[in-house]
């Protein structure tokens, strides 16, 4: 399997001097994702829990619905320079057949797309509708989690260049974390975990991320029905009108005890 983090040479310069010394990084490596034998979409991450991140991409863009949708999935021969399989290719076999040629993936950050064709075309296609009565949490026990987020990004300590996702329940006990160098892509991992443990659609949860609450992100949190989405860092505006029309409790800025909430107040107790 390929590695999650490499070497490589840096000069390291500081107010004591010049030292050359190597770093470690964050491997960033395509990852080519087939269905059927036909090839579906190419995103660039971090190898490691590509099973996850595929059952959380497919979900995401509506093509499953649950784990036993997928029949199989193998990576397929993918080689380097010395011939070595660099399981870059996972081929996912359909339990149903999906016409994908006629398909239209779901609004992102980067698809040209915004406003209120993307908040329709979410609520469209949510299995998930986010029910307003439900999962409440205390701001002491939320202002808790990206402490305990952050002592799960074991990758994170090494390279300092990656992104991580967590699925907590609303008494602060986390239930899994996932990290890459895609902030997307650490949400589909985590949000794969929950698919293949049957725990979609997750009303009773409540997803963190270490970066920005972008739109991308807020719509994968209404696609897995999970009612609070809370971010270290600040939201989109489209994130945030999604969160509105979506009953989703959007926080943003959640660093010690202060926080901004934006959507959904009646949430936090």
């Amino acid at each position: 399997m390929s590695r999650v983090t490499a070497r490589r040479k840096t000069i390291r310069l500081s107010p004591t001097g010049r030292i050359q010394r190597p770093d470690t990084l964050a491997v960033e490596e395509p990852l080519e994702i087939r269905v059927d034998g036909q090839s579906l979409t190419v995103t660039m991450r971090t190898p490691g829990n590509d099973i996850d991140l595929v059952h959380g991409f497919l979900f995401g863009e509506d093509i499953i619905g649950s784990a036993d949708d997928i029949v199989t999935a193998r990576y397929c021969a993918g080689t380097d320079d010395e011939g070595r399989n660099t399981y870059n290719v996972l081929d996912l076999r359909l339990r149903t057949p999906v016409p994908l040629h006629t398909r239209n993936f779901l609004t992102t950050g980067a698809c040209g797309l915004c406003g209120k064709s993307a908040l329709d075309e979410v609520r469209t296609h949510t299995r998930y509708p986010i029910p307003r009565d439900t999962a409440t949490v205390t701001t002491d026990v939320l202002s808790g989690l990206p402490e305990k987020l952050r002592a799960g990004q074991k990758l994170f300590d090494a390279t300092g260049g990656l992104h991580a996702a967590g699925l907590f329940t609303t008494d602060g006990t986390l239930l899994a974390v996932r990290e890459d160098i895609g902030r997307h892509n650490a949400v589909d991992k985590v949000l794969g975990w929950a698919l293949r443990e049957n725990r979609l659609p997750a009303h009773e949860l409540i997803l963190v991320v270490s970066s920005r609450a972008s739109f991308e992100l807020a719509q994968k949190a209404v696609m897995a029905g999970i009612p609070i989405l809370a971010a270290v860092s600040a939201p989109s505006s489209l994130a945030v009108d999604l969160a509105a029309e979506a009953e989703l409790t959007l926080v943003g800025f959640l660093r010690g005890e202060t926080m901004n909430i934006y959507t959904g107040e009646h949430r936090l107790t």
